[in-house]
């Protein structure tokens, strides 16, 4: 068989079998994904789900729970648990610390402006609880915003795609 395909330099997989291990496996996820069946709205549905659970700080949980949401909002699961890898070493940082000021922003600088000792252990645990209530607020509020976004960006581009292959295979069906 490798000497078929060496045999043959202008065919297509020759060309993908000297594509990098990276790029073969991004072109592999994304014919699963053309592939997933289901509605637009289903699997971007599975879409939002993943991202709203990928923006809580819930490390371990966030496949979990965006499984769950999809379950319950009726989404591709698979797409949820794929989805909520928008929270990765990379982006934990970033994302975290604009969910928090979000939270902030919302309910107001309070008693962490006010926190001046950190002497007692009732402090530390004002503290501890003002900053997760602020991060799990900011969190919820912008994993719905984002969510929403990602479920109607994610219906146009499920559109797009399929309709772009649904062309491709009118094209090669003419030929």
């Amino acid at each position: 068989m490798s000497q078929l395909i060496e045999s043959q330099p202008d065919s297509k997989r020759t060309t993908r079998a000297k594509w990098p291990l990276w790029r073969r496996r991004v072109q592999y996820f994304y014919l699963r994904f053309l592939r997933l069946r289901g509605s637009p709205q289903e699997l971007s549905r599975g879409i939002a789900s993943g991202v709203f659970a990928g923006c809580f700080p819930l490390f371990g949980l966030q496949t979990l729970i965006g499984v769950g949401v999809a379950t319950v909002f009726r989404g591709n699961k698979v797409l949820a648990a794929a989805s909520t890898w928008i929270s990765n070493p990379f982006t934990y940082l970033p994302i975290f610390a604009f969910n928090y000021q979000v939270g902030e922003w919302l309910l107001g600088r309070g008693s962490l402006q006010n926190f001046d000792s950190l002497d007692s252990l009732k402090s530390w645990m004002e503290m501890g609880t003002d900053v997760t209530t602020r991060l799990m607020l900011g969190s919820a509020v912008v994993g719905i915003v984002v969510g929403l976004i990602s479920y109607y960006l994610g219906i146009r581009v499920i559109n797009r795609l399929r309709q772009r292959r649904r062309s491709r295979q009118q094209a090669l069906h003419d030929s």
